[in-house]
């Protein structure tokens, strides 16, 4: 669900602002940081996932590391605009997975005031962009993209190893299923 704080702050001009890379790479984590200097400012916020992701906690978005914060789990991205009333910071995370409705609620979120922070992958497991992330990206004021570390090698990484044979697009997975690897790493075994 969203927090909400005691104090009530005047809208300020909206953003967006996108916080993308590979698996492993701590996107999660920078959102959620993002989040608690929002929260320390006193800034209403709302915290949205993908019904789809399903791994940690139904309730909350959940890093790598454990750090958590609530969240409304969704099926439509339309659905935040009904769930966004007063609340001056909106969070996406997974925007991967929606589709590109998510593109036209955060245009209009943040053409009525609110910072829309959104997390995910650019990439998919074939090392192609991902769904909506390049249109997101495209219309976003703030982009930051972060790295991990390549399994093989430790270099840099920017690639999501998928492990497994499956070609399904989407497939939900931690580290049984996912590597980060960098460049050269994950040229080597897609070919």
């Amino acid at each position: 669900m969203f927090l909400e704080s005691q104090i009530n702050h005047p809208m300020q001009n909206g953003s967006i602002e996108v916080i993308c890379g590979s698996m492993f790479s701590g996107k999660t984590e920078e959102l959620l940081r993002r989040l608690k200097r929002a929260e320390f400012a006193k800034l209403t916020i709302a915290v949205f996932k993908p019904k789809v992701d399903k791994r940690y906690d139904r309730q909350k978005v959940v890093s790598h590391d454990d750090n958590n914060i609530e969240a409304v789990s969704i099926g439509s991205a339309k659905d935040i605009l009904k769930l966004t009333n007063q609340i001056q910071v909106v969070a996406i995370d997974e925007a991967q997975f929606f589709d590109s409705e998510l593109i036209a609620v955060c245009t209009t979120l943040a053409n009525s005031g609110r910072r829309v922070i959104i997390a995910g992958l650019d990439m998919d497991f074939l090392g192609k962009p991902f769904g909506i992330m390049p249109d997101l990206l495209a219309i976003a004021e703030h982009i930051t993209k972060v790295h991990a570390i390549c399994i093989d090698c430790s270099a840099v990484a920017n690639h999501s190893f998928r492990k497994n044979n499956d070609k399904h697009l989407i497939q939900i997975g931690e580290k049984e299923e996912y590597k980060s690897l960098c460049r050269d790493c994950f040229s080597r075994k897609m070919s």
